[in-house]
């Protein structure tokens, strides 16, 4: 199981899962977005259909008929009823649940630091969890740095 962690420093989540949740779906897996807030969970929907002119990534809010069918389901909750092995906790909180999933992804931001490092020290002992923490550059770019 892989848990990255990763702190938003020059990107807004709502620019960042986005190309998470494509990588899943190009590469066949689907993925359950978590965030406990319902305005954060409607923004979120709205952003995953306009972030870009050129993409097309189905995905729902969960509670409709057809989560099963959804490659990325946004949820409030960990339950995947989208089947997913991949989860995007994009509101800054940690899960446990995370750990039933083939990866994780753990979005925050410099609110949420010292709870995000606590995060990253609790998985240090668990021998089947790898951890990646990736940072931003000034300019936005992804780099792994742990």
């Amino acid at each position: 199981m892989q848990v990255d962690f990763y702190h938003l420093t020059a990107t807004a989540v709502e620019r960042a899962l986005p190309r998470i949740a494509e990588r899943v779906v190009a590469g066949g897996g689907r993925l359950l977005v978590v965030a406990a807030d319902p305005e954060q969970r409607a923004a979120l929907d709205r952003q995953l259909w306009v972030y870009a002119a050129d993409s097309f990534l189905p995905h729902a809010q969960a509670g409709g008929d057809a989560d099963a069918d959804q490659p990325v389901l946004i949820a409030a909750a960990g339950e995947p009823a989208n089947n997913a092995r991949f989860v995007a906790l994009v509101d800054g909180v940690w899960r446990e649940e995370a750990l039933a999933f083939e990866r994780a992804f753990h979005f925050f931001g410099d609110d949420v630091v010292e709870a995000a490092r606590a995060a990253w020290r609790a998985l240090s002992d668990r021998k089947d969890v790898e951890r990646r923490y990736w940072k931003q550059d000034d300019d936005g770019r992804w780099s792994q740095a742990a």
